[in-house]
């Protein structure tokens, strides 16, 4: 590999070698996903091989290196900003190509288990979305504790593994000089496990009132309903499995979507903004099917338009909610500036993407698209506003303290993967959720959250996008929609900011640029902060 090419003539050549290999990874991946086929697995395992083999040469790194230092000051912003992002990608995946083949391996049966895996009570296969059900509308506390045990079980199958992915993931790292995977993954994401954590004890300095009051209040309501002493409350007594999403709202928002096509209400309200998804609509795969993954995701396959999303929808305001939430991510993919080179064609980051579809995904709490979209009278909307300010309040406070478990978790797994995690999980949620933990368990419960699996080091990104999100709202309402919800959810203005200030820009900001550009300001906890204590009702 000649050693004084220029930087531009580096990338371009690094770029299209992986190119296509990329592309055939995320095609393999939407093919296993939607399939549970063994023979898109196989191939998934040796693509990622072949893939990271690449990635792990050394002499592929240190050309950029080099290539970096000389030439900074030379370069065109794009091409800087491309050898970056490959410079971080070849420094995650520095290590023995037999390590990252073994990981591969791992990682590609523990998806797999998951998306092929199906829970069972008394006996009976059941899907995630019963299961929730179940914990969402069941009085039967004997069927609610049979649905959350379930809902553990896949936790049994895959724990000795995810154990050994983090083993060998902080191997990775410490060759690669980091003191273990979760703070490699962070640096390489242009994120600090200080600045991280510092944000967080901000949020949760500001909310601790709150959110003690919402907590009693719940198990208040719990108690009630159950005919129980608020010491006897149990984890199955809340209306999720890991009590990351609030309790069915006693508003009866299902009730708004039982008749209704969640594709179109999608289709309405991202054509009304100014955003054309017809084309990506034809690429998905929207609904329950036997083999097929049971989770939701976006999936950009080639960063030319071929973008695609995985649902499972029934009628409600869950999967609605997520319909909203994965087409924020798939217009956002879309309408990325086509100019852009093939790296730089998407999201400035993780975070930012994020932060679209979580704004897109809490409209079914707005009084004013419920009334526009889902056919809500206007007075029963006015009416229904200011309950619903107050549930998507709880619903984003209650997400934040779920968000302190999933990353002080991941962070102390890293730290040191031998240790007793069914405990440390347990102590997490007692902290930070108020949930005690109940007897017998089966010491696996930590292992069935699927991200700390297949997507590790990740789950901090969505309280951070949660945060840029609330301060991306607070912008465009005021700026944008002249103070009005109704403005914001249904003007094209609302599009055509979001188009030229967050979308066409792409990749060619990092994320601190991209909100700077977008807001004029640096990401803090205080706008969403702002939104969990406006009311403590």
């Amino acid at each position: 590999m000649p050693s004084m090419r220029s930087l531009e003539n580096c990338v371009a050549a690094q770029v299209a070698e992986f190119q296509p290999r990329y592309i055939r990874v995320m095609e393999l991946q939407w093919l296993m996903s939607t399939t549970g086929k063994s023979e898109y697995q196989d191939a998934l395992v040796q693509e990622t091989k072949q893939l990271r083999e690449r990635l792990s040469q050394p002499e592929r790194l240190n050309e950029l290196t080099t290539l970096l230092q000389r030439d900074t000051d030379a370069q065109d912003a794009w091409v800087l900003r491309q050898a970056i992002l490959l410079r971080n990608e070849f420094a995650a995946n520095q290590a023995d190509p037999a390590l990252l083949n073994q990981i591969s391996d791992l990682e590609a049966h523990v998806q797999q288990t998951f998306a092929n895996f199906r829970a069972t009570v008394d006996g009976t296969p059941m899907l995630d979305n019963d299961l929730k059900a179940i914990l969402h509308h069941s009085d039967d506390v004997t069927l609610r504790h049979k649905a959350w045990q379930a809902s553990k079980q896949i936790g049994m199958q895959v724990s000795a593994t995810v154990r050994q992915l983090a083993r060998l993931r902080n191997q990775i790292a410490q060759q690669a000089g980091f003191a273990n995977y979760y703070v490699m993954r962070l640096e390489l994401d242009e994120l600090s496990e200080r600045e991280v954590f510092d944000l967080f004890e901000s949020l949760d300095s500001a909310i601790a009132p709150a959110w003690q009051h919402y907590k009693h209040s719940l198990d208040a309501q719990l108690a009630q309903r159950f005919k129980i002493d608020l010491g006897d409350l149990q984890p199955w007594h809340y209306g999720d499995p890991f009590f990351q999403e609030p309790q069915p709202s006693s508003i009866n928002l299902d009730g708004y979507f039982a008749d209704k096509d969640l594709v179109k209400l999608t289709r309405d309200y991202f054509e009304q903004i100014g955003f054309e998804i017809d084309d990506i609509l034809q690429r998905s795969d929207l609904f329950e099917r036997e083999g097929k993954e049971q989770h939701a995701f976006c999936a950009n396959i080639d960063h030319a338009g071929d973008i695609r999303v995985l649902c499972n929808n029934r009628p409600g305001v869950y999967w609605m909610t997520t319909m909203l939430h994965e087409f924020g991510h798939a217009v956002y993919d879309k309408y990325a500036d086509a100019r852009l080179p093939y790296l730089l064609r998407g999201p400035a980051h993780v975070l930012t993407t994020e932060a679209i579809a979580i704004m897109s995904g809490d409209l079914t709490q707005s009084a004013a698209w419920l009334a526009r979209y889902a056919g809500v009278p206007q007075a029963e909307a006015a009416q229904l506003e200011s309950a619903l300010a107050d549930e998507q309040r709880h619903s984003r406070m209650l997400f934040a303290r779920w968000v302190s478990v999933m990353s002080q978790f991941e962070r102390a797994l890293y730290q040191d993967p031998e240790q007793d995690l069914n405990t440390l999980w347990w102590d997490l949620v007692e902290r930070y959720q108020n949930i005690r933990r109940p007897a017998h368990l089966s010491g696996h419960e930590w292992a069935s959250k699927i991200h700390i699996a297949c997507f590790p080091a990740y789950y901090h990104n969505y309280l951070l996008g949660a945060m840029i999100s609330a301060q991306l709202h607070a912008h465009m309402l005021e700026h944008i929609a002249g103070g009005s919800p109704e403005t914001l959810v249904s003007d094209t203005r609302v599009g055509q900011f979001m188009t030229e200030r967050l979308f066409r820009p792409g990749g060619e900001r990092d994320w601190r640029g991209w909100l700077l550009h977008a807001t004029g300001k640096p990401l803090s906890a205080e706008a969403y902060g702002r939104m969990l204590t406006h009311s403590l009702r």
